[in-house]
C-alpha cells in the first residue's frame, strides 16, 4: 500500500563525456551507496526505485535503506535492508521499484506482462511482498483504486478489508488468490493474495483488472497511473533482495 508525500529524488545519471569520463561514471554507479533517506528517490532506466518509508511515524527508532544493483535491458536488480517494531498491523513502509510510463486507459492497453524474481533472508517477520498498482478517472486525476497483488503474506500479515472476510477466490497466471476489498483514505483497495509464497513469478498483470471489471466496481475507462512492485514491511529485520524484475505496459 503506498502513501503520497511530498519526494526528494536523487536521480543517477550516466554523462558521456570522453572514454576516461564514461569509465568513472560508471564506476561511480557501481559503487552507489544506499539511500536511506525517508522519500528517497533514484531512476535508473525506465524504473524509479523508491525508500519510500511513509509510516515512520508508527516506529521512530526504525531503520530502512535501499539500492540498485544493476540494469541489464529492462530487467533490474535491486535490494532493500529494513528494521522496524511498533504495532504488528502497522505498514511502516513501502521500498519498492516503479515504472515510468503515459497514463493509459485499461480499455487501450493490450498487456502487462511483468517478472519477478525475489527472496527474503528472513521470513521471521511481519510483511507482504507485492505489486501496487493505481486507477483513476483520468490521465493526470488524484488515486481512486488502489489494487495490490501480493506474492507473500508473512507473519500473517492482513490485507485491508472492510468485513475481516475475502470476497472470492480466483486462480489467475497459474496462482490461487483470495481477494479482499477495503478503503484506504478516498480509494477503493482490491488485494489479489496467493494462498502461498511465490518466489519467482511471471504473467500479465492485466489479468486482474480483467478479473475485476468482469466480477467488482471498477471500469475499462479508468486510466491505470502508476505500477510498482515491493515490500511492505511490518515488524522484524531483514533484508529482502530482488534479482530481476521487469514489466512493462503496451
Amino acid at each position: 500500500m503506498k502513501c503520497f508525500a511530498p519526494i526528494s529524488i536523487f536521480s543517477l545519471a550516466l554523462a558521456a563525456v570522453g572514454n576516461a569520463a564514461s569509465a568513472s561514471s560508471s564506476q561511480a554507479l557501481t559503487k552507489r551507496a544506499d539511500f536511506c533517506d525517508q522519500y528517497g528517490t533514484v531512476e535508473q532506466g525506465s524504473y524509479k526505485v523508491y525508500n519510500n518509508i511513509w509510516g515512520q511515524q508508527y516506529d521512530q527508532g526504525g531503520k530502512q535503506c535501499t539500492g540498485i544493483d544493476s540494469l541489464a535491458g529492462n530487467t533490474i536488480a535491486w535490494h532493500t535492508s529494513w528494521s522496524w517494531g511498533g504495532a504488528s498491523t502497522q505498514v511502516k513502509s513501502y521500498p519498492s521499484v516503479g515504472l515510468n510510463f503515459t497514463a493509459k486507459q485499461l480499455s487501450t492497453v493490450s498487456s502487462i506482462k511483468s517478472s519477478w524474481k525475489w527472496s527474503y533472508s528472513n521470513t521471521d517477520v511481519v510483511a507482504d511482498v507485492a505489486y501496487d498498482m493505481f486507477l483513476s478517472s483520468t490521465a493526470d486525476g488524484s488515486e481512486e483504486y488502489e489494487i495490490m497483488v501480493w506474492l507473500a503474506a508473512l507473519g500473517n500479515a492482513g490485507p485491508i478489508s472492510s468485513t475481516g472476510s475475502s470476497i472470492g477466490s480466483v486462480t489467475i497466471n497459474g496462482i490461487p488468490f483470495k481477494v479482499w476489498s477495503g478503503p484506504n483514505g478516498k480509494m477503493t483497495v482490491y488485494n489479489f493474495v496467493a494462498e502461498s509464497t511465490v518466489n519467482n513469478f511471471s504473467g500479465d498483470m492485466l489479468e486482474y483488472f480483467t478479473y475485476l471489471i468482469k466480477n467488482q466496481g471498477p471500469s475499462s475507462s479508468l486510466y491505470l497511473i502508476d505500477v510498482q512492485a515491493g515490500t511492505e514491511p511490518f515488524t522484524g529485520k531483514a533484508d529482502m533482495k530482488t534479482s530481476a524484475f521487469s514489466v512493462e505496459v503496451v
